[in-house]
């Protein structure tokens, strides 16, 4: 996907502040059963045609609407993943000003996921 240079500048801004985790951090820690919420910011449509094993849906724009209902611990770990890794770098940035202090980013996101060869669900 071609990105525009203003969207990749504000994602970069936000990557000066917020923390990037690996795709095969992520998955070591699912396996070993760490208590972390993962969590899908895409669209509805791109959640719907498939997404990583063990992730659930909060799309980017209504994360902050509905993050309390589902992590109301502001301690607790969260790593977000999109499509790439710029939309969830977006979104870690606004729940840490939230007040969440273990929020990460998935680098790569959903396609490096798929890419690493790691389990997807759905269509």
């Amino acid at each position: 996907m071609q990105h525009s240079e203003a969207f990749l500048q504000i994602v970069n801004d936000a990557k000066s502040r917020i923390r990037e985790v690996s795709v095969a951090v992520v998955q070591e820690k699912l396996q070993r059963g760490q208590s972390l919420h993962f969590i899908d910011i895409r669209e509805d449509h791109e959640w719907a045609r498939g997404r990583a094993e063990g992730a659930v849906h909060l799309g980017k724009g209504i994360i902050e609407r509905d993050i309390q209902a589902l992590a109301p611990d502001p301690d607790g770990e969260i790593v977000l993943y999109c499509g790439g890794g710029y939309r969830s770098a977006l979104s870690a940035e606004a729940l840490q000003r939230m007040g969440y202090r273990n929020v990460f980013s998935m680098a790569g996101g959903y396609k490096e996921w798929v890419a690493s060869g790691n389990p997807v669900t759905g269509d």
